[in-house]
Parts: C-alpha cells; sequence; structure tokens
C-alpha cells in the first residue's frame, strides 16, 4: 500500500486587496480567498498588509507588523483564522487602546 504523502507547493506572489488575498502556487494554480477569513489582515491597514514576507522555504506568509502567519497547506485546505475571539480583541485594544467594551 503506498501512503499518501502530501507534498505543499511553493508561494511564489502573493497580492492582497480589501477584499481578498490572493496568492500564485510554482505550480501555475492562483488561490483567492476572502480577507475577512483573517480578521488581522482585514483590520491591517493597507501598508501593514502590504508588508509581508514569503518564507524562505516558500511555504508561508508572515506580517510582522500584524502578527500573522499563514501557510500554504492552510490556505489550500480552505481553513479560516483558528484565533479566538478573545485573543482577537486583545489584539485589536493594543492596536486602539481606546477600544470599548
Amino acid at each position: 500500500m503506498l501512503s499518501a504523502t502530501p507534498t505543499l507547493i511553493k508561494i511564489i506572489h502573493v497580492t492582497i486587496t480589501d477584499d481578498t488575498l490572493s496568492i500564485d502556487l510554482e505550480d501555475g494554480r492562483s488561490i483567492e480567498v476572502p480577507i475577512g477569513w483573517y480578521p488581522r489582515l482585514a483590520y491591517g491597514t493597507p501598508v501593514e498588509r502590504a508588508n509581508f514576507q514569503i518564507s524562505s522555504a516558500g511555504y508561508g506568509i508572515h506580517w510582522p507588523d500584524l502578527d500573522e502567519d499563514l501557510g500554504v497547506e492552510g490556505i489550500l485546505l480552505g481553513k479560516k483564522s483558528s484565533e479566538s475571539p478573545s485573543s482577537f480583541k486583545r489584539w485589536l485594544q493594543q492596536r486602539q487602546p481606546d477600544l470599548t467594551d
């Protein structure tokens, strides 16, 4: 019996707008997902969203200004952010100290 070990495909280009995150993969596919799946990206400014790095291995994206990391596997599987509401609320409050409950 053969075991199916998925082979990750590298990210070669990222485009992010107010509505979508699009990634181009080395195998020619392009994947587009709603930015709302990732609240930190959705709440980030255009400048913060534009400041990202594709990991050196090519399997992830890091936004240092937003403390957000996404992997190609999760994006391909359609996984949304799993951050808890309380964690996200704390993050928002750090960005906007005058945010009220």
